[in-house]
């Protein structure tokens, strides 16, 4: 399960039980920081929380400014700001992060089918493609021709949904950027001047979840398919043994499908990363010659580097060219070299892996990275600790 659907069932809880809500959102981050735009948390009136905004020590005095937030029923903007180590270990917040993290505290309204959570329902039900949602988090200035919270979510097909009012050259100039965010695939913040005031927007991407067909139902898939659904990742299983392909050996699994060695060919071909994990080497064969010409961006061939030689040769008598069209996507042996050896050691090597290319990250120990763990956000202005406020570690 997803971090939103987990959000999305609490907030339907609490909407039953008639709970007020706030939601807390990082919006904006300078430095280092433990999230990254986009984390949410979910807090009720009386402090239940779900979901993350940090590693533990802002969620405390988060929550409870959240609750301040569901009483005065206005959002508000939060800046924690430990760029000084030595202030910050002392009178702040204790992070040691050395970084600026800002909070978008928001009630949430049950009757508005624009409200965060609302808007962002509408995207995940269904999703295929990823979009852009774009936030007013801050205005400088009391006049400013939007109000704080209020979003517009921009999706694949151009289709525009949200709060934000059109029809202004503020409209126009953000809609403008959450499309090149979202053609470039790049979170980002701006500025927009608006007659006297300035307008800050957070653009965030919302990536669907990881389509992930696994070709195989022997007993050292169920740990893969654990991982994998726990990562929120939308995961099918396929095989050509009725007795294997049992959806309660896959419980966790979207679906459970057996399909016998001479249907492969009839699968649709979908951009979805694949695993051959199936023990059969005349079904591996299919399978890949199957997905010779499909937009698999990863198949990960479970077995020996002289497994995946012989299959090569005799997918080449075929089609000459199947060293051309699987360079690149292949991935044999599996998984990275971590030393895995029980199944579930196995199968955290393999989700690695794929995490990995996913990210386009080299799998390497982040130790003898020179760079920052996390890309530095896109922003044409940089961010000021407008502010800043303390807060207590609750670890």
């Amino acid at each position: 399960m997803t971090e939103l659907q987990r959000l999305l069932l609490a907030y339907d809880e609490h909407r039953a039980a008639n709970r007020a809500c706030a939601l807390a959102s990082v919006v904006d981050v300078a430095g280092s920081a433990y999230r990254r735009p986009g984390a949410r948390m979910l807090v009720t009136e009386d402090g239940q929380l779900t979901g993350a905004i940090s590693g533990g020590c802002l969620e405390g005095d988060a929550r409870r400014r959240a609750r301040q937030t569901i009483q005065r029923g206005k959002p508000t903007i939060v800046t924690y700001d430990s760029t000084d180590p030595d202030d910050d270990l002392q009178f702040g917040a204790a992070l040691g992060c050395q970084g600026i993290v800002q909070i978008l505290l928001e009630p949430l309204d049950f009757q508005n089918p624009d409200n965060p959570l609302e808007l962002l329902r509408r995207w995940a039900e269904g999703v295929e493609a990823p979009a852009v949602v774009a936030t007013v988090f801050s205005l400088a200035g009391s006049t400013a021709p939007v109000q704080m919270g209020e979003r517009l979510l921009l999706t694949a097909d151009g289709a525009v949904q949200g709060g934000l009012a059109a029809g202004s050259e503020l409209y126009d100039a953000i809609l403008t950027d959450a499309r090149a965010a979202l053609a470039a695939g790049q979170p980002a913040t701006r500025h927009y001047p608006a007659g006297p005031v300035t307008v800050r927007v957070c653009l965030e991407i919302l990536r669907p979840p990881v389509r992930l067909t696994i070709y195989g139902a022997g007993n050292d898939v169920q740990p893969v398919v654990r991982l994998a659904s726990g990562l929120g990742w939308r995961v099918q299983v396929l095989d050509g043994r009725p007795a294997q392909a049992q959806p309660s050996r896959f419980p966790e699994a979207e679906a459970v499908r057996v399909v016998p060695l001479a249907q492969v060919s009839e699968e649709p071909q979908s951009n979805s990363f694949a695993l051959l994990i199936t023990h059969n080497y005349y079904y591996d064969l299919a399978v890949l010659r199957h997905l010779l010409h499909a937009p698999t961006r990863y198949i990960g061939l479970l077995g020996p580097r002289k497994k995946y030689d012989r299959l090569l040769t005799d997918l080449e008598k075929e089609v000459p060219t199947a060293a051309q069209l699987l360079q690149g996507r292949l991935y044999s042996p599996i998984g990275l070299n971590i030393g895995a050896e029980t199944p579930e050691e196995i199968a955290l090597s393999i989700i690695s892996e794929i995490q990995a290319v996913l990210t386009s990250r080299p799998a390497s120990f982040l130790r003898d990275s020179p760079h920052p763990i996390h890309p530095p956000l896109h922003a044409d202005a940089p961010l000021v600790a407008d502010g800043r406020v303390d807060a207590v570690c609750e670890l």
